[in-house]
């Protein structure tokens, strides 16, 4: 099982993170948090690394949801969407999957819950 809804497209990198977190935001995701991971790694390490960037995006109605019938599942919230340059210039958008991430929890509403997120971030990943 992939643990991943990904996509390559050619183009600029900071547009593609600007079209992610519009098609975020029209399946009713705000991104939390952005880490951006060249950046850090330049930091700490003083190593050389692609444009990778981390959006933590999260869908409030849904991450409520999932907190009150499993009140650990934040240890697995937001849900991860990244934008990094492949070899070659492309740019790919990769997005958790919700179903992938949660298996490992016995909780049959939470699985529920995945299938719709899972479809929405289908979703997201198709729009971009």
């Amino acid at each position: 099982m992939d643990y991943h809804i990904s996509k390559t497209l050619a183009g600029d990198f900071d547009d593609i993170v600007d079209r992610a977190t519009e098609a975020l935001a029209a399946e009713g995701f705000g991104v939390l948090t952005q880490i951006d991971v060249r950046a850090t790694l330049k930091k700490k390490l003083d190593v050389d690394f692609r444009p990778y960037l981390i959006l933590g995006a999260c869908n409030p109605g849904y991450a409520h949801q999932a907190l009150l019938v499993e009140d650990k599942v934040g240890t697995m919230l937001p849900c991860n969407v990244v934008v990094q340059e492949r070899d070659g210039g492309e740019i790919e958008v990769s997005a958790v999957d919700p179903i992938a991430s949660m298996a490992s929890i016995d909780n049959p509403a939470l699985g529920e819950m995945a299938s719709e997120v899972q479809a929405k971030l289908r979703k997201v990943i198709a729009a971009i």
